[in-house]
């Protein structure tokens, strides 16, 4: 089983990788401890391709939340069972932001690379409500949706998030 979560800032994506990786007992890989690593600079992009290749190339199943274009992309998804589209509206996105920040004010969540703690901030609101709904970003989703139709699940709220969990399974 591979499957790649992407989807909206707050939206939930490694949350549900990870209950994914428990209940499936596959390997997780969260973007955002590898695109956040600190002490990358000239050559960040060779590095995060490198331990995602690695990552894809030692695992015949595994889950990988997180956008980030420039990182095997095409790859995770042509070669996932399945494509999970975390699709909330930015208000919920927003609020759900606003409620891992408040468990995690000062921390760094489990899900991140260390030394990047938890923030919200006005860059981090606007990106959730404004910038990271772009109309390139929302053209690249219905690109996805189209060329993967046969693997994409779309979530769209909490409900239909519970329901997905319920059909996994116990732990």
């Amino acid at each position: 089983m591979k499957i790649t979560i992407i989807g909206y800032s707050g939206s939930g994506k490694s949350t549900l990788a990870q209950t994914i990786g428990q209940r499936k007992h596959i390997p997780v890989l969260h973007l955002d401890q590898v695109h956040w690593l600190p002490g990358w600079v000239e050559r960040k992009e060779i590095e995060e391709e490198r331990i995602v290749t690695e990552f894809l190339d030692r695992n015949s199943s595994w889950v990988i939340d997180g956008n980030y274009s420039g990182i095997c992309y095409e790859r995770r998804l042509s070669e996932a069972n399945h494509i999970i589209f975390m699709n909330f509206n930015r208000f919920q996105c927003l609020f759900r932001a606003w409620k891992r920040f408040r468990k995690n004010a000062g921390k760094t969540r489990d899900s991140m690379a260390p030394g990047c703690p938890e923030r919200f901030d006005a860059e981090f609101v606007k990106w959730i409500l404004h910038d990271g709904r772009s109309k390139k970003h929302k053209a690249n989703y219905n690109r996805i949706a189209k060329e993967y139709s046969d693997k994409v699940i779309l979530i769209k709220n909490q409900r239909q998030l519970t329901a997905y969990i319920q059909f996994l399974g116990p732990l």
